[in-house]
């Protein structure tokens, strides 16, 4: 096994505040949306590291990672140059080689923007998708348990596309 947690888990996991730097904001005065993806990124490596134990360490030891195959973006508000956010994250489902996850990024208590993310779990040998090991099913069977009864944002689920 690795470092992370066998749980309980909060509902959403929270992480640690950053504040925005000044090459992250593009020519409107906000942070350009390729880095709002950087920041939910960033943030989940950090959440599977510190509560799952599947990141970096234990992909470099196991030559298993994740790989997120569909993420879905909702811009809710800007964020702005030297503004503190924290990610916020909810498991909404699982399979043994599956992961589907809900990121927020909040800055004072507002939610400016959330994804909706498919993460799989591939080999790197192989370049193949593989399930995750017997612990990390069971600490995502107990972070869905955790998370059961967390709200649901709206645009989960919603398509893309032009509504008429």
């Amino acid at each position: 096994m690795t470092e992370g947690h066998d749980g309980p888990y909060p509902a959403p996991i929270e992480t640690a505040p950053r504040r925005v730097p000044a090459e992250w904001i593009d020519y409107n005065g906000h942070m350009n949306v390729g880095y709002y993806s950087i920041a939910m990124d960033q943030a989940l490596d950090r959440m599977f590291d510190a509560h799952l134990g599947l990141g970096a360490a234990y992909t470099e030891r196991t030559r298993h990672g994740p790989y997120v195959l569909q993420m879905h973006m909702h811009y809710l508000g800007e964020i702005l140059e030297g503004e503190s956010f924290t990610a916020r994250f909810t498991l909404l489902d699982h399979d043994a080689k599956r992961l589907h996850i809900l990121g927020e990024l909040v800055v004072d208590g507002t939610v400016r923007a959330l994804s909706e993310q498919l993460i799989m779990g591939v080999d790197l040998e192989t370049r193949r998708s593989a399930p995750y090991p017997d612990w990390a099913q069971a600490r995502f069977a107990r972070m869905l348990a955790d998370h059961a009864h967390a709200p649901r944002p709206p645009q989960i689920g919603r398509p893309l596309g032009i509504r008429r």
